[in-house]
């Protein structure tokens, strides 16, 4: 088959690769692929990871691929199969940290050993002179489960030797010791070796060995030369150790006694000391991972301590991590990259920039300023747009997801479910205080490190400022802690060499003043000080050193806002504010409700003006829930009576089931109402055995458990609460028991609604995607009905036999009797394929074509959105419904009454085809009646033929 591929993807499907889904099956996968119309498989990172990573965000090596994936044979074959199939690929890539968890990263191993004098020090963004004096020169492991003596005298703490080094085991964990404290171990195994009678040469020669580590560079040293002199003896003097063990049995049995009594005897405190004072003189201090937040000295990827950021700001960081990824791309192995994280960098345009101009240099001829496909993922909240000098295609789609549920949504119903769910749960707090204080949590807990920081750098800065200098650090401290939480966007982007733009400008002042009003007991000129510095205005007359310190601080900042955002917000406040589920995805703004049809045709315009192969995503391996729940889930603003007598019933009944804790019923009342909407989105479309009910329910617990650990409320990760998991859990069996159940007897009843109104919105959702403009990316499995949760519950493997099975059963079928038997998923997939096979046989239309807003008149003319995608002689009219609780189940056919949409004036006297149904019309001055175009399906593609 001839390779026809465009580095722009016509539509992507995205693969999730792990040890479970390798290379080999997904190189089995290509033909169906191709069948369903995708462009691209869009990969999830294959690059080496830790040892069973599921997700491959926790790379270790970038310049390797995954074992647990694949060979590269194995993976160039999967490359060939798609070029073979005129398929492309594009790669989920991780520029901001590593994983740190295992010793496939090399680089931290050696900077554990090493400390600052490691090679790859530099690397990672490791504060070498912390607040904390006891931490100057190392990093702070907390790794351990318990206390530190705790774990030291219980006797957790192992010695190994291997190779001429010595290591350091906790349970699955071994750190190497630091070459120059191998004298700890190997001075009393002198005495002891002397003690056996071993020859005086064999002793002179082993003492040369301490000698040598003794005479060592210290792991403080940073002079280049003195460093590979480090390197380089280090290494000589392991060998050398070995090789004296090889030639005296006597020696290795001498080092094995004495690591045994270093060790110590649980019992006997005082016989730890010297493995005490082994540990302390490491480069690293290990900590109780549930106490350290507050002093870990190195950057991590938001409050994950096994993921550590790196610099790749610095060019020998870029070039050491890029080199396999450039390589893919100089091979045409890769067309396009979606970049994680990009609000952790540096400076994001600049990174950016070069990683489009590296890929240039692999592709001359393409004669495009951005010759590789590169998304970012970047949350934009309010009327945030991407950077326009960022060369980019676009983001990786959130705010299409939340503008696409919130079109489904019925704006009149705002006030009726925010009253039920204040009602329900006893409280009417905002949106917006829940996100204040959680943000304020998350500071002083899971990110205190980050802030202390910040804090203490503002403090120095205003030491050598005598209109400042009174401000002590505490103040300043809650000034950062202040502006932060007031954050309107995830981060700013000021950079050393360009004056703030006004975007940024408007988003710090913005920031201040809601700081200032909130605290308004606080001296004025304190937020001012900051607010001034995050803008770059400086003090007039500092000098360029100075200067180039407060600059620090921006930079550094701006890399905060982003973590301290996603986990107050995303990972806690979505968890906790549960008015209605569906907006709480990841990018949205629960706070607001619905969105119009004239704003949502209005964020078509400006994508395809500004970014018009923008991703287009409904489901992510990052959602909270899956397309279909959510589009499940809206529908009870379609219901907002039947949902409010609902609730009341099934509290009424389940509130038996409930068990209390120290005076509280567990779940209270906020999971209860989570609970509802959470079984009303993901309840299964067939009647359950023994077995899947089981499964159904272990499903619904975990996510529910997950989700109140989230919500930081009645349990956390840190300190959970296993009395009131468990009632939660009992809670949960109880409601889906099988047998007499007097609420999923009455609970049937709405479910079976909402799984229909649900239909219809997924699949507007699906049609809209696959036709406005922007690019659409398409989630492992989501092509059929997917009822998923949260991760790990959306990444669990997928049946592709039974969807090739279905795909095949398409051809032939009618589309009335997909719509009859919807239940099956096949009228989901029928679109998605009907739609796909369109956009890579026109892409023109879609990569260039002009998008045209068409309004609906009649009865029911807001349940009713269409829109015409044209380019020269290509034309496609598309009908999606909205709101169709007020019409029936199905919304086809008479239902719609006097609804009429006009035929756009370029297209009268043309034929055009439905490209669902097959069947054909002519466009005139007659509008088109849509009890007539929607008779057999809620949804019409009207192409020129």
């Amino acid at each position: 088959m001839t390779d026809t591929r465009s580095h722009i993807p016509s539509s992507t499907y995205r693969l999730q690769f792990n040890k479970h889904f390798t290379f080999r099956q997904a190189r089995d996968l290509v033909p169906y692929l191709r069948d369903l119309g995708v462009s691209h498989v869009y990969a999830s990172p294959f690059f080496r990871a830790g040892p069973g990573s599921l997700h491959g965000y926790d790379i270790g090596d970038h310049n390797e691929l995954n074992p647990e994936i694949g060979t590269r044979a194995e993976y160039d074959e999967f490359v060939s199969a798609l070029h073979a199939h005129g398929m492309g690929q594009i790669v989920d890539f991780v520029p901001n940290h590593m994983g740190i968890g295992s010793p496939v990263n090399t680089w931290w191993t050696d900077v554990l050993e090493n400390g600052p004098s490691s090679e790859f020090a530099p690397h990672f963004d490791i504060d070498w002179r912390p607040l904390k004096s006891d931490l100057n020169n190392c990093v702070l492991l907390p790794i351990l489960g318990d206390q530190y003596g705790r774990v030291l005298e219980r006797g957790e703490f192992k010695l190994e030797f291997e190779s001429g080094a010595f290591f350091l085991r906790y349970f699955d964990t071994r750190l190497p010791l630091a070459p120059r404290t191998y004298t700890l171990i190997l001075v009393p195994a002198l005495v002891k070796l002397a003690s056996m009678g071993v020859a005086d040469d064999f002793l002179a020669e082993f003492q040369s060995v301490i000698t040598a580590l003794e005479h060592l560079p210290p792991r403080t040293e940073t002079d280049p030369d003195k460093i590979a002199e480090r390197l380089r003896e280090k290494e000589i003097i392991k060998r050398r150790l070995l090789r004296r063990c090889d030639e005296c049995p006597e020696l290795i049995e001498a080092i094995t006694a004495i690591m045994r009594e270093i060790e110590g005897q649980p019992g006997d405190a005082r016989s730890f000391d010297a493995f005490d004072e082994l540990i302390t003189a490491q480069a690293y201090r290990l900590s109780f991972w549930r106490v350290a937040a507050e002093e870990i000295n190195y950057r991590r990827f938001f409050d994950i301590n096994e993921l550590a950021a790196i610099r790749v700001e610095l060019p020998e960081v870029f070039e050491a991590t890029h080199r396999l990824l450039l390589e893919l791309i100089a091979s045409g192995s890769l067309d396009g990259v979606r970049i994680d994280h990009v609000d952790g960098l540096w400076n994001p345009a600049e990174y950016l920039s070069l990683l489009q101009s590296r890929a240039g240099q692999f592709s001359p001829g393409k004669g495009d300023d951005m010759p590789l496909y590169l998304v970012v993922e970047k949350i934009l909240l309010g009327e945030e747009r991407l950077r326009p000098d960022w060369p980019v295609h676009g983001t990786t789609g959130y705010e299409f997801a939340n503008q696409a549920i919130r079109l489904l949504i019925d704006p009149a119903a705002e006030k009726s479910v925010t009253e039920t769910y204040a009602k329900f749960i006893g409280s009417s707090t905002s949106f917006s205080e829940i996100a204040y204080h959680r943000k304020q949590l998350v500071m002083r807990l899971a990110l205190a490190s980050e802030i202390n920081v910040l804090a203490f750098m503002l403090d120095r800065l205003s030491e050598r400022n005598r209109w400042y200098r009174d401000f002590t650090l505490n103040a300043l401290t809650t000034a950062v802690r202040e502006v932060i939480a007031c954050f309107p966007v995830y981060r700013t982007y000021l950079t050393p060499n360009q004056e703030p733009g006004a975007d940024d400008i408007h988003a710090v002042r913005r920031a201040v003043r809601l700081a200032e009003r909130r605290n308004p007991g606080i001296e004025r000129s304190m937020f001012d000080f900051l607010g001034e510095i995050l803008i770059k205005k400086f003090p007039e007359n500092i000098d360029e050193q100075t200067r180039a310190e407060h600059m620090h601080f921006v930079m550094k900042f701006q890399q905060c806002t982003g973590p301290i955002m996603a986990k107050g917000v995303e990972d806690t406040s979505f968890y906790i504010y549960n008015r209605l589920v569906a907006l709480n995805e990841v990018g949205g703004e629960p706070n607001h409700f619905a969105v119009s049809p004239e704003k949502f045709f209005g964020e078509c315009v400006t994508r395809l003006r500004e970014h018009p192969h923008c991703m287009l995503a409904t489901s992510t391996h990052d959602t909270k829930r899956s397309e279909d729940v959510r589009a499940r889930i809206a529908t009870l603003s379609e219901l907002p009576s039947e949902w409010r007598k609902a609730l009341r019933r099934w509290q009424t009944i389940n509130r038996r089931h409930k068990r209390e804790i120290e005076g509280d019923l567990a779940p209270d009342a906020n999971e209860e109402y989570l609970i509802y909407q959470t079984l009303l989105g993901s309840w299964p479309l067939a009647p359950m055995d023994k077995p899947e009910r089981a499964t159904y329910l272990g499903r619904i617990q975990e996510y529910i458990i997950k989700a109140i650990k989230e919500a930081k409320v009645n349990s956390s990760w840190v300190q959970p609460n296993d009395e009131w998991e468990n009632a939660v859990r009992d809670f949960l069996a109880k409601l889906l028991r099988a047998g007499a159940n007097r609420f999923l007897d009455n609970f049937k009843l709405l479910a079976d609604r909402v799984a229909q109104l649900g239909m219809v919105n997924s699949l507007a959702q699906t049609v809209l995607k696959a036709a406005v403009p922007g690019m659409p990316d398409f989630y492992q499995g989501t092509e059929l009905w997917d009822f998923s949760l949260v991760d790990p519950d959306n990444r669990r493997l997928v049946d592709y036999e039974a969807r090739r099975v279905a795909l095949s059963s398409l051809a032939g079928a009618e589309p009335s009797v997909l719509l009859s038997e919807w239940r099956d998923g096949r009228i989901k997939l029928h679109l998605t394929h009907k739609l796909l096979h369109f956009r890579r046989d026109h892409p023109a239309l879609f990569m260039q074509g002009g998008f045209t807003s068409l309004t609906a008149t009649g009865a029911f003319g807001d349940s009713c959105i269409a829109f015409l995608r044209r380019f020269e002689d290509h034309a496609l009219l598309l009908i999606v419904p909205r709101l169709s609780a007020r019409l029936g189940f199905p919304p086809v056919g008479g239902v719609w009454r006097d609804t009429v949409v006009e035929w756009p004036e370029a297209l009268h006297g043309r034929q055009m085809r439905d490209l669902f149904t097959g069947v054909e019309y002519t466009a005139g001055t007659s509008p088109l009646a849509l009890a007539d175009a929607l008779r057999v399906l809620p949804f019409a593609a009207f192409a020129l033929v």
